[in-house]
């Protein structure tokens, strides 16, 4: 969850987890994935793989064809967000190709003929475009995309016609969740035409206090514009889960004390701890480091522990494809307490309760 890319505003830093651009695009003359058969969708591989490989950007870089990756490779894909969930359903007829920092990726036939996404840690939204349109435009340069004068890129979704861009940010917002201001954000959001979703995009659930902010429409805006009004947003949002956390030092300290204590205490010590709750206290682990309850926890400790507790991650960790949900709740705890349990517990200045006065000596 830290910082990366173009230097955060002060307010944005370990509250912006990631940004992330991606293009959709479709090869002229030939029928969306979805509409393809085997022949068809095979023919449209050999004709846009090579080029893809060929960019500069890739180079160093690795490609798979999605038929020949094993069910781990591809989950531990996903929960790098390197592709989607759909994409790693697909079989003959598709791939992705990724470049060697994991920032540049790109899926062919997926739901569109070519999804290409950049992705980098912190509040880097202008950086990320710049990478994935650069590789855009040589690609362009070599490839027939279907585009209308009228329309813009044509899309198999609707809602992606035009530029065909979907930009988005993770963010962290315990704070707002604790505060239950979340409500009242979402449906802030979806008035200025963006859209909330959980960890894993539209469907999912937003697993550690995680969500997904990004545009909805692509269809009559500039890829400027929309990333100015994306920018604008996240930064408010940002703003207020800077605020939710002051406000809970204030005026509810002791029930903040109260979350981050308790998932120190449970971290610390549990034997089993499914996924979803390793997410959930995590998080909470997180805003106590952010808020300076542990003196030897770092950020990058919490950061770890994210990606490396996710199912795929631990299983392929342990060197094996097959492990029972039981196995990874007890490898996962394991984990956790070898990072969490060697340091000290939480400490915050509470004050004591209404009517009480402080202890002196």
């Amino acid at each position: 969850m830290t910082a990366g890319g173009e230097r955060p505003a002060p307010e944005t830093e370990g509250i912006v987890v990631t940004s992330r651009v991606r293009l959709a695009r479709n090869i002229e003359g030939f029928p969306f994935p979805g509409w393809s058969r085997k022949p068809e969708r095979l023919r449209v591989l050999e004709k846009i793989l090579p080029t893809v490989e060929a960019l500069p950007e890739m180079k160093g870089g690795a490609s798979h064809a999605m038929d020949a990756l094993a069910a781990l490779d591809k989950q531990v894909l996903v929960e790098k967000h390197l592709i989607s969930r759909e994409h790693a359903g697909k079989n003959v007829g598709s791939a992705v190709v990724i470049n060697r920092s994991e920032t540049l990726a790109v899926m062919l036939n997926e739901e569109d003929h070519l999804r290409m996404q950049a992705i980098r840690p912190g509040f880097c939204l202008e950086k990320v475009y710049a990478l994935v349109n650069e590789a855009d435009t040589r690609l362009e340069e070599a490839l027939p995309f279907a585009f209308s004068s009228k329309l813009g890129y044509l899309t198999a979704c609707p809602t992606n016609v035009g530029t065909g861009m979907r930009a988005s940010a993770m963010l962290h917002l315990p704070a707002l969740v604790l505060a239950d201001h979340m409500s009242k954000i979402i449906s802030a959001v979806n008035k200025l035409g963006l859209a909330v979703r959980g960890l894993y995009g539209e469907g999912t659930e937003a697993l550690g206090n995680l969500f997904q902010i990004s545009n909805q429409m692509t269809l009559g805006e500039r890829e400027a514009d929309i990333l100015g009004r994306l920018k604008n947003v996240v930064s408010e949002i940002a703003r207020h889960e800077i605020n939710a956390r002051a406000t809970l030092l204030e005026k509810s300290p002791r029930m903040l004390y109260d979350h981050i204590g308790r998932a120190y205490g449970v971290l610390a010590h549990a034997r089993v701890i499914s996924s979803k709750e390793g997410m959930n206290l995590l998080s909470m682990i997180h805003l106590g480091v952010a808020l300076g309850a542990f003196g030897r926890l770092a950020a990058e400790d919490v950061d770890r522990l994210f990606m490396e507790t996710q199912p795929a991650h631990l299983q392929r960790g342990r060197g094996r494809s097959r492990l029972s949900a039981e196995e990874r709740d007890a490898l996962r705890a394991d984990l956790i307490r070898s990072v969490v349990g060697r340091g000290e517990p939480p400490k915050l200045d509470i004050p004591p309760p209404t009517g009480e006065s402080p202890k002196t000596t």
